[in-house]
């Protein structure tokens, strides 16, 4: 079973490659065949389909199939998910901790 943190990791797993930023900055305008995305990206399919899979896995593509290609477009859920979850994380807590290590 997967981990909260595990699926966090998915999530930031997706935006740290160069390569998929490119990708989402492609999709930004739209839903996009896999045959589109290989045309202006410099990879081959198997690479395609490497850094597709993270960007599906992370939830923040989603993906259809409609004959032998696949389709992509940016997940509103998705992407909504990833700003709160980035939101959460780096947001301090406002309660101090009254057991900490060092007591002056």
């Amino acid at each position: 079973m997967e981990t909260v943190y595990e699926k966090h990791a998915k999530v930031f797993k997706a935006f740290c490659d160069e390569k998929r930023l490119r990708i989402l900055e492609l999709l930004r305008g739209g839903e996009k065949c896999a045959c589109v995305l290989l045309d202006q990206l410099d990879m081959g399919q198997s690479g395609l389909s490497y850094h597709m899979k993270i960007l599906v896995d992370s939830g923040v593509v989603e993906s259809r199939q409609e004959g032998k290609w696949t389709h992509y477009r940016i997940s509103e859920k998705g992407c909504a998910y990833a700003a709160e979850l980035l939101k959460e994380l780096t947001t301090p807590n406002s309660v101090i901790e009254r057991d900490s290590c060092c007591k002056r």
